[in-house]
């Protein structure tokens, strides 16, 4: 049995650099009936629990550690036992939004997380963060891409640890490079695919963002 992928928004605020922004955050859950894991356990740990239900939740997997993508990801841990994975260039951030607990795990580019019949490939994209990535399932014929690569163009980055040649090198290298009906699931906003956006790259480059 093929897994299958649900959508939950939740809502809060991020805040970096001393700035703070109302957002909207898509946290993605990936498995079947049994089991289930979360991508980017986002501002509300109620809320994400009462999606998980009474499946059993292997990871809360972070594409990377801005506090709008992890802040309830030490609580959701704490309720259902699941393990925190983070790729380590994002522990600097990470340490901003949670100072005493660290992250379980370590993401390692191209280790492979499994649940409930997906196939989740790490795949590194720092740029956004430096220890940003994507999770591939070929599967599933989707990419989720937290906040590397958006409908419309690369994710922002205009504030610290991030890097725009970063970016678009991460993107064309290990993103673009993508069959083309691959679906893209984004930390915010609308889906698109990887044959939607891949055209459009030099104008990115030639805006700047």
């Amino acid at each position: 049995m093929a897994a299958r992928i649900e959508r939950l928004v939740t809502s809060g605020t991020f805040a970096l650099d001393g700035g703070t922004w109302e957002v909207d955050n898509n946290v993605w859950l990936v498995g079947d009936d049994h089991e289930v894991v979360v991508i980017d356990a986002a501002h509300d740990a109620d809320a994400i629990a009462e999606a998980v239900g009474d499946r059993r939740l292997t990871a809360i997997v972070c594409t990377h550690a801005h506090n709008d993508h992890v802040n309830a990801a030490p609580a959701l841990a704490e309720r259902t036992g699941a393990t925190i994975w983070l790729h380590p260039d994002d522990l600097p951030l990470w340490k901003l939004t949670h100072p005493d607990r660290d992250p379980d795990a370590h993401l390692v580019d191209g280790q492979v997380i499994e649940a409930a019949g997906a196939d989740l490939t790490v795949i590194h994209t720092p740029g956004h963060a430096p220890g940003a990535v994507c999770l591939h399932d070929p599967g599933l014929a989707t990419v989720f891409t937290g906040d590397t690569l958006f409908q419309g163009g690369p994710g922002a980055t205009g504030r610290s640890y991030s890097h725009f040649p970063t970016i678009i090198d991460s993107i064309r290298d290990r993103l673009l490079t993508l069959p083309p009906q691959t679906k893209v699931l984004t930390g915010h906003g609308d889906p698109t695919t990887i044959g939607a956006e891949a055209p459009h790259l030099e104008e990115w480059i030639a805006r700047g963002h």
